[in-house]
């Protein structure tokens, strides 16, 4: 395995580049996806943060269990459950009661998902001690 602080910044790079997609997706309309983006920018994060503390492979997608044994993430339980619930709905028409998903998802629900993971991302850079990402730069650690 890669050493544990790189291969954690890997990980915080790609959430804070799903991240940017998903502000992106709240800006021009498409909600499902941004919701769905947000779990996915949670998912990486908190996958960063095990890596960073050794583990060899870190699987699954539930973001409360993912994050259950991190005392750090634990003030995002609750909003870690919300976006669990974005993991599958939001991309496929037979994952919803009637209706697609696009039809579906809300602008507040898009905008409140942002918010939990901009929050999120922040949390795990600062727990990591990495500076903020500059563009053109490797991510070099504090």
């Amino acid at each position: 395995m890669k050493e544990p602080s790189k291969e954690a910044e890997r990980w915080l790079k790609q959430a804070e580049s799903d991240l940017a997609y998903a502000e992106l997706g709240l800006r021009e309309g498409f909600f499902a996806q941004a919701c769905f983006q947000c779990q996915q920018v949670c998912e990486k994060a908190i996958k960063a943060v095990r890596y960073a503390r050794g583990e060899r492979a870190v699987l699954g997608h539930a973001l409360v269990e993912l994050a259950a044994s991190l005392d750090a993430m634990e003030k995002f339980r609750e909003s870690f459950a919300v976006l669990d619930q974005y993991y599958v709905p939001t991309r496929y028409p037979n994952g919803l009661p009637g209706g697609i998903p696009s039809d579906v998802y809300t602008e507040n629900q898009a905008a409140a998902a942002v918010d939990i993971a901009r929050q999120v991302v922040a949390a795990v850079r600062a727990e990591l001690r990495f500076t903020p990402a500059q563009e053109g730069d490797e991510g070099a650690e504090e």
